[in-house]
């Protein structure tokens, strides 16, 4: 599936994959990239040019920025025509959104960028490193007909391969740390990588590459619960330079119907905050107009989100808002896939 021709760029940012014990505070500390090779002398049996870059100061998964999405994506821009494919090691906490952000930075993408990390670090005894790690890289490299077999931004993790614009991180204790819940897996990992081919995107015709620079940062997520306050709603939607918010409603897209609700969705609205509608459900999609309690949505201006993850709505505000597009070219882009995020 790979020849012995093959080189993989492994990027490590950081996260529990490369991480130590820490002597004096017993917690877990990034450690360099040197550990995490020595642990994974297996590597060499795939014959592969293996080439690593580490971030000067590693960083654990929740300090990850979108300046570091965008570093990112200037590292494969850079190395784009030298390698195969791509392995980013990095923290679970936030790889959903890292993974979701990098799909929309990489217009045209025509190779495997591939996300992955432990639950354990990888000198552990019991760590799910290795294997992620390992398969990882067999996904990177694997080509069909000298044409790469998954050529997306994706997960792996516990022997399934996602798309990374459709992952949440699920599970904090367990090996199985991420689902994609309305979307199939890319392939599952057992004897053998089974690929399912038809969920894959592959591009009909191809395009160069296209790398984007600039993400805005002035984005919110409102959550709703019961008893929310006009004065949180508020809080929210009069931060300084707020330019897009992602809204986490109920089921379907269900909101409070209060008057007072609905007026200050108008506000921010009116005041050009792009309100996207996302479901708090793990799955499932938003449906606006099913239910009487999500009419005054429509009303006020928000957007649907379809069924849309939150990681990958914050992530596609964050691209949008950048390229400043009128209000109607951001509706448009916002109700339709452009990496695969959505359904339709």
């Amino acid at each position: 599936m790979a020849n012995s021709g093959t080189s993989i760029l492994i990027i490590y940012t950081g996260g529990t994959i490369g991480m130590i014990n820490d002597p004096e505070t017993g917690s877990l500390a990034p450690f360099d990239f040197d550990h995490v090779m020595k642990q994974v002398p297996e590597l060499n049996k795939f014959g592969f040019n293996l080439t690593t870059i580490t971030f000067e100061e590693v960083v654990d998964s929740s300090n990850i920025t979108p300046e570091i999405w965008i570093h990112l994506a200037e590292l494969i821009e850079r190395n784009y025509e030298k390698y195969n494919g791509f392995v980013i090691l990095h923290g679970t906490d936030t790889m959903a959104y890292s993974a979701s952000a990098l799909s929309f930075l990489l217009e045209n993408l025509g190779k495997p960028v591939v996300f992955t990390g432990a639950q354990l670090p990888i000198g552990t005894l019991r760590t799910d490193g290795k294997e992620n790690f390992i398969s990882a890289i067999e996904i990177a490299a694997a080509s069909k007909n000298n044409q790469p077999i998954v050529p997306e931004v994706t997960i792996f993790f516990e022997n399934k391969l996602y798309r990374g614009n459709r992952t949440r991180k699920h599970n904090a204790d367990y090996f199985d740390a991420f689902r994609s819940y309305n979307y199939p897996e890319l392939a599952k990992a057992g004897i053998n990588i089974s690929y399912n081919f038809s969920a894959i995107h592959y591009p009909v015709i191809k395009h160069e590459l296209k790398v984007y620079h600039e993400l805005e940062r002035n984005v919110a997520i409102l959550k709703l619960f019961p008893g929310i306050t006009p004065e949180v709603v508020d809080a929210i939607i009069h931060i300084e330079g707020l330019k897009g918010l992602v809204l986490e409603s109920y089921g379907s897209g269900n909101a409070p119907s209060l008057v007072w609700f609905i007026e200050k969705l108008k506000e921010a609205v009116n005041k050009g905050i792009v309100v996207l509608n996302v479901t708090q459900c793990s799955a499932g999609s938003v449906e606006m107009g099913v239910y009487e309690t999500s009419l005054g949505l429509i009303e006020a201006g928000v957007i649907s989100g379809n069924d849309i993850t939150t990681e990958a709505a914050i992530c596609k505000l964050m691209f949008l808002l950048a390229q400043k597009l009128s209000k109607q070219e951001m509706e448009v882009f916002l109700t339709k896939s452009m990496r695969g995020e959505i359904n339709g």
